[in-house]
């Protein structure tokens, strides 16, 4: 799970387009039930009104890499409009950024489709284009405009979430937070409670008060009626499955097509909402030194099985003794090493760069692991940095329960410890709190069981070795939305429409275009491997 700090002992799961804290929030009755007149739909009509001014896209990009994919004369951008505060509609105002790749065959249009990759702090505008190339001409890209957008807060959205300098994240990623004595929780916790209060100073409480899913679901309403679309098309990846649900909640009956890849289950436990991912992420590791351990100098040796308790003894002396890297002085310490891991862990494509990170470790020198910890940080060539990191948390404690009982910290402290020991430091458990126990402003949404009674059928995916988001997510959000559930044997943090499993993209094609899904839930099984 993403985080600015890490939990002692076992560092906070380093991912990429990942999960919140916490599910969807409980529908709004007005706005789910069309029989229910919201006393604000007059203040809203301006909103949805609005004509966007679509143009170039080169002002939106924040890296050479986002400036040379945006220079595509196929994408254009614009901002929508939409209310800071749903409950003062006619007051400040918020802007959000989207790209556009319209349909590639215009007769045969259906609609927009409206992607997120996940986060909570992914942007969307920066996706797009890797998405659009993954689709290439396909009858998806074909048949409908791609619209990618930043949430409110995110990317170029504005306001932004913009609470650290460089120079703070810098310091937060060399900041280890081992220590489980009361001494370190206290100054774990003490270093919590900054970052609130410099999110509160820089942000502002008024913007912080307004950025969880419950408002990114309303804003998609207005999106989809301004595109001229009367439903919503929708894919959502990771936590994009949480904007999804929240929507369906809220509008059922606006809901034209949801694709839910690599799902969140809001219905958890405080404590299995914290534990699920940890599991996840040890089969995956798992999975890897087993075909480490099958490659020539594999840095984890032989036995597999003691492969946790190697990793560590390869990286714990960068506690003490951080390596050089061929990245001018920069260093490679622990907390990166580890966020490197985890992040390569993702998908079995990055095990060969996982895999001569280690080796060099073992050679002592830092280089590919800290390219993956900068993947996951979003760190751009130049040392500069977007707002993931911020937004995450901006995002995830609005959207569900805070954890503000020691005793239920440590119990989760010490099931993480004993679920993924691949990450066990060996500084034992601890009764931390965590950063959300300490944030500023209340949360919007509550954590449960979703319903969405009017829904038509979707589609929920679930790759059978997700590590950031197990199958067992899916499984639980399909039954929870009476949903068509496909498995997808893969090893990868989702899977859908990027072309690593045939059969999963013909089953998620025909349900966008055609709005056929499957009789009965389905399983793609994983295709066979090229030939040496």
């Amino acid at each position: 799970m993403r985080s600015p700090r890490r939990a002692p002992s076992v560092v906070v799961l380093a991912v990429s387009l990942l999960l919140p804290v916490a599910g969807p929030a409980a529908a709004d009755p007005a706005a789910a039930d069309p029989a229910v007149v919201s006393p604000l739909a007059p203040a809203l009509n301006p909103y949805f009104a609005q004509e966007l001014a679509w143009g170039p896209c080169t002002d939106l990009a924040r890296t050479d890499v986002d400036r040379e994919a945006y220079a595509n004369p196929q994408y254009d951008c614009a901002y929508l409009e939409v209310p800071l505060d749903y409950g003062d509609p006619s007051a400040s105002t918020a802007r959000i950024a989207m790209l556009r790749q319209k349909a590639l065959d215009p007769a045969a249009r259906v609609g927009s489709l409206f992607v997120d990759p996940g986060g909570p702090g992914g942007s969307g505008v920066s996706f797009l284009p890797a998405l659009a190339g993954l689709l290439g001409d396909g009858e998806v890209a074909r048949r409908f405009d791609l619209i990618g957008f930043d949430p409110r807060g995110v990317g170029v959205s504005e306001p932004s979430i913009d609470c650290s300098t460089t120079e703070e994240v810098d310091a937060e990623r060399a900041d280890l937070d081992l220590d489980t004595s009361p001494e370190g929780v206290a100054q774990t916790e003490a270093e919590f409670q900054e970052f609130a209060d410099r999110c509160a100073d820089r942000v502002g409480l008024d913007v912080l008060e307004n950025v969880g899913t419950r408002d990114v679901a309303r804003d998609l309403q207005i999106a989809h009626e301004v595109v001229g679309d009367p439903q919503l098309t929708y894919l959502g990846y990771s936590y994009g499955t949480s904007i999804g649900t929240e929507f369906a909640e809220q509008f059922p009956t606006e809901v034209r097509a949801l694709v839910l890849d690599g799902a969140v289950d809001p219905s958890l436990d405080p404590v299995a909402s914290r534990t699920t991912q940890t599991r996840g992420f040890q089969r995956a590791f798992d999975s890897f030194a087993a075909s480490c351990a099958a490659q020539p100098d594999c840095p984890l040796g032989t036995d597999a099985a003691g492969a946790s308790a190697q990793v560590q003894e390869l990286l714990t002396p960068l506690i003490d003794a951080p390596v050089p890297t061929a990245d001018g002085g920069r260093v490679l310490g622990y907390a990166d090493a580890v966020t490197g891991m985890v992040q390569a862990l993702y998908a079995d494509s990055l095990w060969p760069p996982l895999l001569d990170g280690l080796r060099q470790v073992a050679r002592g020198d830092g280089t590919n692991l800290l390219i993956l910890a900068d993947l996951y940080y979003d760190r751009a060539p130049d040392g500069s940095y977007g707002n993931l990191l911020e937004a995450f948390p901006a995002i995830s404690c609005m959207d569900g329960d805070r954890l503000t009982d020691r005793a239920v910290a440590r119990e989760v402290n010490e099931a993480n410890l004993a679920l993924a020991p691949f990450l066990d430091a060996g500084y034992g458990s601890s009764d931390v709190l965590e950063l959300c126990s300490f944030w500023p402003v209340p949360p919007t949404s509550d954590s449960g069981p979703v319903g969405a009674p009017g829904l038509p059928p979707v589609l929920v995916a679930s790759s059978t070795g997700d590590p950031a988001t197990p199958y067992e997510d899916g499984v639980s959000l399909a039954r929870q939305l009476s949903a068509r559930l496909l498995s997808v044997d893969n090893d990868g943090h989702t899977v859908v429409l990027q072309g690593v499993n045939a059969c999963a993209d013909e089953v998620t094609t025909r349900y966008l275009v055609d709005l056929v899904l499957p009789p009965t839930d389905t399983t793609c099984a994983r295709p066979p491997a090229p030939a040496p």
